[in-house]
């Protein structure tokens, strides 16, 4: 049997509805009923109960469910297994723009200076959930994110990372700063705002502070989106607005007093932020060198801890 069935009764399950589980899986609907019948018939039992508000499993379902999980590891086994036929070593990693801006370089330079038989390296940013939606979808070998509100890691095993801290910045002396850092939200709400687009954990976590104040993006001066990190910064220091970035992206300029830091009381300033992998696969010794370089840049003085794959997180 095609394991195509097995990975659409996993997908269903771990999100709970055939329409979630088919824009994980890039099908439609139809299709992910049409799989989820044709093992009931393969097998002789229904193994999913439609009748609440989200699927459950049968027992029979159960049974399958945790079969099917272990032909899928082992799917996998035998695929990195081929891969590394021939001595040629590959590697597929994800990871957000912030991350990938602050600390990808660092990574990398640590793991190619010990694995130059890598062959083929690829590495793609993604947002938060589109990376999740791609490493289970098995287009990558790990990804590294920050979490948006309502992130849900079920079905992959995560380390989690210490939490990436936040902050408006603003042009250098454009702002009313106190003595302690702090400023008002009126004093920022006067600039234009540069913004990631929907589903940038940044955004999100400005969206939810500033909802607390009953206010939102439209009381600022203006509002510009772009994905490009650098670009937005740049623009900030040239005086053209203010942007709510992680701090590992413009401590130097900070330091080199380019730019200003504004803190206003009560806004949430920490993110979550984690490795995330299929079930087992920090086990594979390519892997698990890569994650002991993260390990090293990210966080030196503790390794992270693993939290296992489950069926909702």
């Amino acid at each position: 049997m095609e394991t195509r069935y097995f990975k659409t009764l996993v997908a269903a399950v771990e999100e709970g509805s055939f329409s979630r589980a088919a824009e994980v899986l890039h099908i439609t609907q139809s299709a992910v009923s049409q799989r989820i019948k044709f093992l009931e018939e393969q097998y002789g039992h229904q193994l999913l109960d439609r009748a609440g508000p989200a699927l459950t499993l049968t027992p029979a379902g159960q049974l399958v469910l945790a079969k099917a999980r272990e032909i899928l590891a082992k799917e996998r086994e035998m695929v990195d297994a081929l891969k590394g036929l021939g001595g040629q070593k590959r590697l597929a990693i994800c990871c957000t723009p912030t991350f990938g801006m602050a600390y990808l370089s660092l990574v990398l330079n640590d793991f190619i200076r010990a694995h130059a038989d890598v062959a083929d390296l690829k590495f793609i940013f993604l947002q938060p959930f589109e990376a999740l939606r791609c490493l289970r979808n098995e287009e990558f070998d790990l990804a590294v994110i920050e979490h948006c509100p309502g992130q849900e890691f079920a079905g992959l095993d995560r380390f989690v990372l210490p939490d990436d801290e936040m902050l408006l910045i603003a042009p250098a002396g454009a702002v009313a700063v106190g003595g302690d850092g702090f400023t008002s939200l009126e004093e920022i709400l006067r600039f234009r705002l540069f913004a990631r687009r929907d589903g940038c954990s940044s955004k999100e976590l400005l969206r939810q502070n500033l909802a607390a104040r009953r206010a939102d993006f439209s009381n600022f001066d203006g509002m510009m989106i772009s994905d490009d990190l650098r670009y937005t910064i740049n623009a900030v220091i040239a005086g053209e607005g203010v942007a709510f970035v992680s701090t590992a992206l413009v401590s130097e300029h900070l330091a080199a007093g380019r730019l200003t830091s504004c803190r206003i009381a009560g806004f949430e300033v920490h993110r979550g932020r984690s490795v995330a992998l299929l079930p087992g696969r920090h086990a594979d010794p390519l892997i698990g060198d890569l994650l002991e370089c993260i390990f090293l840049v990210v966080t030196p003085e503790a390794r992270p801890r693993l939290i296992r794959a489950a069926s909702r997180d």
